[in-house]
């Protein structure tokens, strides 16, 4: 098996909680904001795959917006305020506690790390200040720059291209079993991060190396 050169992280629901920003104001939600949440991020997503097919690219921020005002069309929020601060607040998601000790983990094990995440730049950017990553980082990659999301190859090969590997030598980490799929057919060695057991899909119990907590990653990499 080949030495792995650098390890690659999806972002949101990998590194940031996606449910952190609706939590933010979940007592001018009400006690559904799970629902709308979930509502949001899988409207997100849909959009996401659906313009990649279609080749009709909008970035991740614009998609993240037009779902946000789906759901909140769907659950009948029309406080233009409130989900205002919701959308900002996904520009500052809240980092899953395992993040940082691991990245740093990886850092002393003398491995280069970085994002690979369908977001836009500006709001990766963002994001990783308001975690305090950047100094665990080696690089931020945005499907932005292929101009397609993932499970596209593009974006995968962003990877591949910066840190002058075969897939085989990037380790690869997301907690979207699709995403982990996508990757494990561009080559990559995947590690499917299931933070909330979901149950096994798309072949990944033979085809990623799954785990429950990020803390796990630098013993699975020896």
């Amino acid at each position: 098996m080949p030495a792995i050169k650098a390890v690659v992280f999806d972002a949101y629901g990998t590194l940031l909680d996606v449910d952190s920003a609706m939590q933010a104001h979940a007592s001018r939600l009400g006690p559904n904001w799970p629902e709308i949440s979930n509502a949001w991020r899988l409207r997100q997503l849909q959009y996401s795959w659906i313009r990649s097919l279609a080749g009709a690219h909008r970035n991740f921020w614009a998609l993240t917006r037009e779902a946000l005002a789906w759901a909140a069309a769907a659950h009948g929020i029309t406080d233009q305020a409130l989900l205002d601060d919701v959308l900002q607040a996904y520009r500052k998601l809240t980092p899953y506690p395992d993040v940082e000790p691991a990245l740093r983990r990886l850092r002393a094990d003398g491995k280069e790390a970085a994002i690979l995440s369908n977001g836009e730049p500006t709001m990766l950017a963002d994001a990783v200040a308001h975690a305090g990553l950047g100094g665990v980082l080696d690089a931020v990659l945005s499907a932005e720059t292929a101009g397609v999301f993932k499970p596209d190859p593009r974006v995968y090969r962003l990877a591949t291209d910066r840190f002058a590997a075969a897939p085989a030598e990037i380790a690869f980490v997301s907690s979207n079993a699709w995403d982990a799929f996508g990757a494990a057919r561009f080559g990559f060695r995947v590690f499917w991060l299931n933070r909330k057991a979901q149950p096994q899909e798309y072949g990944l119990a033979t085809d990623a190396t799954e785990l429950r907590r990020l803390a796990d990653l630098p013993a699975a990499l020896a």
